[in-house]
């Protein structure tokens, strides 16, 4: 490999550029086989904990080389995240409002990650002419967070979230292969103690023991799906409407960590708590130009909108049934429609009621006429 520097100087020369780039955090490590996550990657899927959003293929999430042949070093980075939304616009009724999880506030952090990993690799190709480089962000086949951590980034929190200690676990993460040479850092060790605070305010019980999360009762998975939530998950989700930021806000290492350095990420108030009747009835065109550059939209409206009615059922918004009532008899979409009609249930007046009983007459789908008879069979009406 043809360079002027030795490995040391080169690693140097990264961090410093790092650090110009308005990266946060740059960790190295070796390229070799993670072979704690293969068997913890085995456990999840032998328990069936995984979301189904990551690569399904063990050896490649592990096995660094799979992607890169003659890889010799991966660079993790991390980039800090605001916290707290300033000149939050208020909920009240008649005007409910959802939230969206701070992961999904300001510019998508992928393309904000991924600009700065092309920027780091383009530097390292200046300085060592024939480097090859390969960046990851989210959707790459290695876990960030195990890397990150075997970078000395951070540690992995009892939530698996990777807790850094300068900015807590409010970071994005991304990571570059290279196959240049780079000193490794060494890992930070474990400082959660005995603190199970994380564990004990998850809304689902889905941290089901330290460290090991079951993806498919996490409510930042939940938000995510398609189809019609599950009957037990839907009083817990409130007024979130992509995400969970639960046993984040909780971490006693993420007290009084608030970080708006980047601008670009920057949330906008009305966008990232936004009213949530408006949402119901707004077309795929309004809907990507109003949340298109976030990255709570990447799974479209659809989620956004059955999350929208959740909520409005979990205020019980009565100012709501009309919206609710074209989502029940006008939607095109079966889980629009049921959830409509779980909503109105949720509602419970005299009005809801006649609606979903009109409509019980005219349903053709049968997971909508469960939803309505659901509904109708629940106590309460003519109390609320």
């Amino acid at each position: 490999m043809t360079t002027k520097y030795t490995p040391e100087e080169l690693k140097e020369l990264m961090q410093a550029k790092a650090k110009e780039i308005g990266i946060d955090k740059i960790g190295f490590t070796s390229a070799d086989p993670f072979d704690q996550l293969r068997e913890w990657l085995r456990l999840q899927q032998e328990r069936q904990y995984q979301s189904g959003f990551e690569e399904k293929d063990i050896e490649k999430r592990v096995v660094p080389k799979k992607t890169m042949p003659k890889a010799k070093s991966i660079i993790a980075i991390a980039i800090a995240y605001p916290s707290r939304l300033h000149n939050a616009p208020v909920s009240k009724p008649g005007s409910y409002r959802g939230i969206f999880a701070r992961a999904s506030w300001g510019e998508d952090y992928h393309h904000v990650l991924r600009r700065k990993l092309q920027k780091l690799g383009e530097y390292l190709q200046e300085i060592v002419p024939d480097a090859v480089v390969e960046s990851m962000v989210d959707t790459g086949v290695l876990s960030d967070r195990a890397v990150a951590e075997r970078a000395g980034i951070g540690w992995s929190g009892k939530n698996t979230s990777l807790i850094t200690e300068e900015f807590g676990s409010w970071v994005y993460l991304g990571e570059m292969i290279t196959d240049v040479y780079l000193p490794p850092d060494e890992p930070i060790a474990d400082q959660c103690g005995d603190c199970t605070i994380c564990i004990d305010a998850c809304p689902t019980n889905a941290i089901v023991e330290p460290g090991v999360l079951n993806a498919k009762s996490c409510i930042a998975y939940l938000t995510q799906t398609k189809d019609m939530l599950p009957d037990e998950y839907r009083t817990k989700i409130g007024n979130r409407l992509y995400g969970c930021d639960t046993c984040q806000v909780v971490c006693p290492k993420n007290r009084k960590r608030d970080f708006s350095h980047h601008v670009e990420l920057t949330p906008d108030p009305e966008k990232v708590k936004p009213l949530l009747k408006p949402l119901l009835n707004m077309s795929n065109r309004e809907f990507k130009e109003q949340y298109g550059e976030m990255a709570g939209s990447w799974r479209g409206k659809k989620p956004i909108q059955r999350n929208a009615i959740l909520a409005l059922g979990h205020f019980r918004d009565q100012t709501a049934i009309p919206e609710l009532r074209t989502c029940l008899v006008e939607d095109p979409r079966p889980v629009i429609r049921g959830t409509a009609a779980y909503a109105l249930g949720r509602i419970g007046t005299t009005k809801a009621r006649e609606i979903l009983e009109t409509q019980l007459e005219l349903e053709k789908e049968s997971i909508v006429l469960e939803e309505i008879q659901k509904a109708l069979a629940e106590e309460g009406w003519g109390h609320r």
